[in-house]
């Protein structure tokens, strides 16, 4: 799969792909859920793909019950964004979008966060395991590293500066998870962490208070203190989920300059799915995207909801 793909120019083509991606076993109906038992609709009235269902007899496409539902995008473009988004490490911005698949920026705006909603984890398992290591950190998002400096010290000064906290569990050479968090303590961030992440798993963090206690909860925890600049003491490091902020604060700062707070966890679940889908697991850019293809099922995000706040 690359640019010139036929699947990104000819909606025929781009359905086709899609239905083989979805729906490798044959038609599933999105009404009865009955796999391989519909009958292709064919005529100058019938939309195209379009299917019935022999067992509920209802009529069904490939879209339907999909984040690409009721679009009036061609199919083709829609391939084409999750392509650019799966594969761009940084991100690529709304505008980006629009000017390359010829739409306006609203449309471009919500394709995106379309997008995203399909990249999210349904029913994570937990992270790590016996023998595994997670590290968990927190950073500020679109604020000076001064702000993270003082959150450290005391967690009430993030809502003092009013900063978005993200907060990230990260397994090493495996995959990330994170949330969109109020502020940083022991209470905010415990249950995060004992719904994602293995007890049996060794945890890594820097020496922030909040996570001491925390840390008696799992196999073995481990903290190295950046205060006194120790960042590596044999396998006690939290440099894996630094690494993901570099590249999650890259893509703030660089790519989308502003993420509002409303979609700040939209844009989390982006960069968690490039992370847990990179070509250091194995991951090609077109096993990405075809596996985020597989996530526009049984998700639905509507105009109103994705746009509480002003465009991000």
């Amino acid at each position: 799969m690359n640019l010139t793909d036929p699947i990104f120019t000819d909606a025929d083509k781009a359905r086709a792909h899609l239905e083989k991606t979805r729906w490798p076993h044959g038609p599933v109906c999105p009404h009865c859920g009955v796999v391989n038992e519909a009958t292709s609709i064919k005529g100058r009235s019938a939309r195209a793909g379009l299917y019935q269902c022999n067992a509920c007899r209802e009529q069904f496409t490939i879209t339907v019950g999909t984040v690409f539902e009721r679009s009036k995008v061609p199919l083709n473009k829609w391939l084409l964004a999750t392509y650019l988004m799966s594969f761009s490490k940084k991100g690529i911005s709304a505008h980006q979008i629009g000017r390359t698949l010829g739409v306006t920026y609203k449309t471009a705006w919500f394709m995106c966060h379309r997008i995203r909603e399909a990249m999210a984890e349904n029913n994570p398992a937990p992270l790590g395991g016996e023998g595994k290591i997670v590290e968990a950190d927190e950073t500020v998002v679109g604020g000076k590293e001064r702000n993270k400096r003082l959150s450290k010290r005391n967690p009430k000064n993030i809502g003092a500066v009013g900063k978005q906290v993200a907060f990230t569990l990260v397994e090493r050479n495996g995959r990330a998870r994170s949330f969109h968090v109020a502020n940083v303590t022991g209470k905010t961030l415990r249950p995060i962490m004992v719904a994602n992440v293995d007890r049996k798993s060794a945890l890594m963090t820097d020496d922030a208070g909040q996570y001491r206690p925390i840390g008696k909860e799992f196999a073995s925890h481990e903290s190295v203190n950046h205060g006194i600049e120790e960042y590596v003491r044999g396998a006690a490091h939290s440099n894996t989920v630094e690494g993901f902020f570099s590249l999650l604060k890259r893509g703030i700062i660089g790519t989308f300059h502003h993420v509002s707070e409303a979609h700040l966890k939209r844009y989390l679940a982006e960069f968690d799915f490039r992370y847990s889908h990179r070509v250091g697991l194995g991951i090609n850019d077109t096993m990405r995207t075809d596996e985020a293809l597989r996530g526009i099922g049984g998700k639905r995000l509507m105009y109103r909801r994705a746009d509480k706040a002003c465009y991000a």
